[in-house]
């Protein structure tokens, strides 16, 4: 189990982490002498951060049914491999499945260990725990509403799939890998609420846009890049703003052929390729392109006349302009 867990934390762009140690510094630069914590636990924190994003991974290839990570076999099935290696008795698929969400559960205790270590005796610990606590309510809120909608969306209206869409993606993603490290950063630094005001605004459209990146990337990406296979949020029937964007475009007959697909797991490439050309065609793909140049453009404003430190907003810049321009 130990050597699972050490597995899961491999790769990966520590996006996290960077955003929280970040906004630390753009609080910590305006404000020399004020309570802040020291840079060891500020590392502690942020790695805290990373060992709970390998828990969620853990669960979410296994409730999504992925068969890789980071070019890699998945948690539940790496477990299920070392059952059959190993020669065991009884199933190893099943025992694959239950050893991941045990795993999951154990990387959500070392973090939680890791965050205590690195808070103790910090005059600014009760805040942050109040931002990191807020962290793990939305996204596990965020990974049920994703759940949610690949079955709720036949009974609610197409007109509002797109928005239904959006607030998974706030849950799940923006605020998760955003919006909350930034102000967990913050909160470590001993932050005022407009700056904790100005860095989650900024975070939160930044998050948004990196979800919709991650959703075109989930349909149009390289699998030799993402690590991933191509079209497999099509094979998973995620019910993004990109596939809302092409319901809308689609007659009453065409949007029924569309959900019949989504979902399937056999789908060859080939129907792979349809559906990327369906997405096209419909203009959900510029649609959605255009959608995140404008949670870009709402983001940059957020920080204007904030008080932050200059050299630190600038490597927010540079890291939302990756997040949200990247190609894995």
């Amino acid at each position: 189990m130990a050597r699972a867990g050490a597995a899961s934390l491999r790769g990966g762009k520590r996006l996290r982490a960077r955003f929280l140690l970040t906004g630390r510094r753009a609080v910590d630069e305006v404000a020399p002498g004020a309570p802040t914590a020291p840079d060891a636990a500020a590392v502690g924190v942020a790695a805290a951060l990373e060992v709970f994003q390998a828990a969620a991974l853990v669960h979410d290839d296994l409730i999504d049914n992925s068969d890789t990570r980071r070019g890699q076999p998945a948690a539940h099935r790496a477990l299920q491999a070392a059952h059959v290696d190993a020669h065991w008795a009884g199933d190893p698929e099943a025992f694959g499945r239950s050893a991941a969400i045990l795993l999951g559960d154990l990387l959500v205790a070392w973090s939680d260990d890791l965050l205590e270590e690195s808070l103790a005796d910090l005059a600014t610990a009760p805040a942050t725990r109040r931002q990191y606590a807020d962290m793990r309510r939305d996204v596990t809120i965020g990974q049920f509403l994703d759940v949610a909608e690949e079955s709720a969306y036949a009974v609610h209206d197409d007109d509002d799939h797109a928005d239904r869409a959006l607030r998974v993606a706030s849950y799940k993603s923006a605020r998760y890998s955003i919006q909350k490290p930034l102000q967990i950063g913050a909160a470590l630094a001993g932050a005022d609420d407009a700056q904790l005001d100005a860095l989650g605004r900024f975070g939160h459209d930044i998050g948004m846009a990196f979800q919709l990146r991650d959703d075109v990337l989930g349909v149009f990406g390289d699998s030799a890049v993402t690590g991933k296979p191509s079209g497999d949020d099509l094979r998973e029937g995620k019910r993004t703003v990109l596939v809302a964007y092409a319901r809308q475009a689609l007659s009453v007959e065409r949007r029924a052929e569309l959900d019949a697909l989504l979902g399937d797991r056999t789908l060859d490439a080939g129907r792979i390729s349809d559906l990327q050309q369906t997405i096209v065609d419909t203009g959900a793909l510029e649609r959605t392109e255009e959608l995140i140049a404008e949670y870009e453009r709402q983001a940059e404003g957020a920080l204007d006349g904030a008080q932050l430190g200059r050299e630190a907003v600038a490597e927010l810049r540079e890291l939302a302009r990756a997040a949200t321009r990247r190609t894995s």
